[in-house]
């Protein structure tokens, strides 16, 4: 059985992408990680598995799930960049209808909207500030906002030049607060609507964006200045995003693209399994 492939990213948040609308691949773990290891693999930072939402028995008002994977091969709730990857693959695809539409995920469903440049607009639903906790990165204290994006969160606002930040090892971070793991953001303030971002993933290691990370740190700033309403440009080291928040809304808009296609050598697959 062939298996076909796609490899994309969204601000250079890269995924492979498997159209499996029935659900018939045996997607392991194993297999996940595999994929996403950049020596034995394809290489990416997650896998993004295009399945019908029938086919999972999930209630969904979008035909299409994101079942979406971390690089080590454990399940997340969402993905904003990779949303915005799965909804352009659909269109170009031709598997939906117009460019406006609902996909589903392990965090709900997520109105879309495709651009004509390729860009896509994802309603990400809202972003919850529920409490405070700290990051330590070295021997270094981060005090930050803890957010649910439909995934933990936790975002700190810092003053020296995050580029300088040392992410090669994972922060340690509270494991009462955050017993399935966190995201962390480290975020500095440029001005007024605008903020820079790295962020070390949880389950895969430090990523050149995250859109979900990127929602969190627009909603900790509003919240730090005393509001849950704005926009703001976000600069991650794979590029810039715009967030804008409402209450009880939020919206991430920003770059889809594909790169490669191909189709998987049938005997390395079996043999990861």
């Amino acid at each position: 059985m062939a298996i076909e492939f796609l490899k994309g990213h969204g601000t250079q948040n890269d995924f492979v992408l498997l159209p499996d609308p029935a659900g018939g691949l045996d997607l392991t773990a194993g297999r996940i990680a595999a994929l996403c290891d950049r020596q034995r693999g394809l290489g990416a930072d997650g896998v993004l598995r295009v399945i019908r939402s029938e086919a999972l028995g999930l209630p969904s008002e979008g035909e299409w799930f994101m079942d979406y994977r971390n690089a080590d091969g454990s399940p997340a709730e969402m993905c904003g960049n990779g949303m915005r990857v799965f909804a352009r693959y659909l269109v170009d695809a031709g598997l939906v209808r117009g460019r406006e539409f609902v996909v589903g995920s392990r965090a709900g469903d997520k109105p879309v909207l495709v651009h004509p440049d390729g860009s896509v607009t994802v309603r990400m639903g809202p972003a919850t500030v529920n409490g405070a906790s700290v990051a330590l990165v070295g021997d270094r204290n981060f005090s930050g906002v803890a957010v649910d994006v439909g995934n933990p969160h936790l975002v700190s606002i810092v003053d020296d030049d995050v580029a300088g930040l040392d992410l090669r090892e994972q922060p340690r971070y509270d494991s009462d607060f955050f017993p399935e793991g966190v995201n962390l953001e480290f975020v500095n303030l440029l001005g007024e609507g605008a903020l820079r971002m790295r962020v070390y993933e949880r389950g895969v290691g430090e990523t050149r964006s995250c859109g979900t990370g990127t929602v969190a740190a627009v909603a900790a700033a509003l919240h730090l200045a005393g509001t849950d309403t704005g926009e703001s440009t976000v600069d991650i080291p794979g590029g810039r995003v715009v967030v804008s928040m409402e209450r009880g809304e939020s919206t991430l808009t920003g770059p889809a693209e594909f790169v490669a296609r191909g189709e998987l050598d049938e005997n390395w697959w079996a043999a990861q399994a």
